[in-house]
């Protein structure tokens, strides 16, 4: 019953996290990450296969030995948090102008801590 589970997930986080690639709203790596742990229970094959993309695998790589995320995969992830944060603040109301401004502080304050792959 689990392995239909995690492949169906498996696939699924694959495809949002194809999607993110083109869309630019939407994370690919977290996806791309979910994926992979989705296969490693459902589908070895396909993990396997999913490790030896030359795009994908060395950031999986790098996660799960050091939990690692790359210096141009932080400043991304920062520089697109800051908009996002800037966005809500100028789009929503008081108080909640502050809610994208302090989720993203704290996200971006744990990616900056991670060790840089």
């Amino acid at each position: 019953m689990r392995k239909p589970f995690y492949l169906t997930t498996g696939v699924l986080s694959l495809v949002l996290g194809l999607a993110g690639v083109f869309l630019p709203l939407l994370p690919t790596t977290p996806f791309v990450l979910l994926a992979a742990f989705c296969f490693a229970r459902g589908n070895p094959a396909w993990e396997a296969r999913l490790l030896a993309d030359p795009r994908f695998g060395p950031s999986i790589r790098a996660w799960r030995e050091r939990g690692a995320i790359s210096v141009y995969g932080k400043r991304l992830a920062v520089l697109m948090m800051l908009i996002s944060a800037l966005g809500g603040w100028y789009l929503l109301t008081p108080p909640w102008h502050w809610v994208p401004a302090a989720f993203c502080a704290v996200v971006g304050a744990w990616v900056m801590t991670r060790p840089s792959a």
